[in-house]
């Protein structure tokens, strides 16, 4: 079949067998740059916040929870200011009202919560469980659907390392009568010193650096195809006026000399392959006209 193919449509088959192998080979290997690009700018997205809302915990903790402690003790109603969880989830709540980071989420997501809106889901219940069977596993991550997208999280278990956190999780005779008053005695005790109880997941929207990857690969893509079809075009170009045309002008003359037109000339002042193959066709057609001539005049 390639036989009878002309040069020039053999060259661009050759050309455009090259152009998928590299277009395969380059879309194959940017995409896995781009992906990987993605995955590390959802992951430091994802550590800073955490790290802030960790930040939070430790102020709350630290700064906040001594000096409010008194007054549970002595009013009616519980301040929730003083529990580091929910200081950190009000912080963060009050950072997705700017419209850029709306789709973020945080949660302390609990086995059995004081207050149920940290109630872990069936998702987060099973990160929790994974938790509490390897102890070693410090931090889970990966990619969870919701109706916007997937969103990147990151996990990490949530343990009872104080006890100090027992006053208010042990038992409802132990804890204050404000926070009793508040959420009641049915959620949030029984936990023990060292356990694990929870998970502390923030989860960032991927979706938007995924498109902004697949935008630039689609960019990238038409620059290459663009860069390949001007490739192709010049390669033809010059291919043409190198090869083809000083092929057919030799046929050309081949086809006068066969029908004894002798003194067609075919002039080729190049000095590659094709000026050879010139010259040995010039030299032959002149021996070609001398041998004539000797036949045709013997004396």
């Amino acid at each position: 079949m390639l036989n009878n193919l002309r040069l020039s449509a053999k060259f661009n088959l050759l050309l455009l067998a090259a152009f998928l192998i590299c277009i395969i080979f380059s879309g194959v290997t940017l995409s896995v740059i781009l992906n990987r690009n993605t995955e590390s700018q959802t992951v430091s997205k994802a550590q800073i916040m955490l790290q802030t809302m960790n930040s939070i915990r430790n102020y709350t903790s630290t700064q906040v929870g001594p000096q409010l402690a008194p007054r549970i003790e002595q009013e009616a109603e519980f301040l929730p200011q003083t529990v580091p969880g929910y200081s950190a989830r009000e912080v963060f709540e009050h950072f997705r009202t700017q419209k850029e980071y709306a789709d973020f989420f945080y949660k302390e997501a609990t086995l059995n919560p004081t207050n149920l809106r940290d109630q872990a889901d069936g998702f987060e219940t099973e990160l929790v469980q994974r938790f509490r069977n390897d102890t070693n596993t410090k931090e889970l991550t990966g990619f969870r659907s919701f109706t916007g997208g997937d969103l990147f999280y990151i996990a990490r278990p949530i343990s009872v390392s104080k006890e100090s956190c027992l006053r208010c999780h042990s038992t409802p005779e132990a804890a204050p009568k404000s926070m009793l008053a508040t959420y009641g005695r049915d959620n949030g005790f029984g936990w023990k010193l060292n356990e694990i109880v929870g998970a502390q997941i923030i989860s960032v929207p991927s979706q938007d650096v995924i498109n902004s990857g697949r935008q630039i690969l689609l960019f990238v893509m038409l620059a290459v195809c663009g860069m390949f079809a001007i490739a192709i075009l010049v390669v033809n170009l010059f291919l043409r006026f190198t090869v083809i045309k000083p092929l057919n002008q030799m046929a050309q003359v081949a086809h006068d000399v066969s029908i004894g037109k002798m003194d067609t000339e075919f002039k080729q002042t190049s000095h590659d392959e094709i000026g050879v193959l010139a010259n040995a066709f010039n030299r032959m057609k002149l021996s070609l006209s001398m041998a004539m001539e000797m036949l045709n005049n013997p004396e």
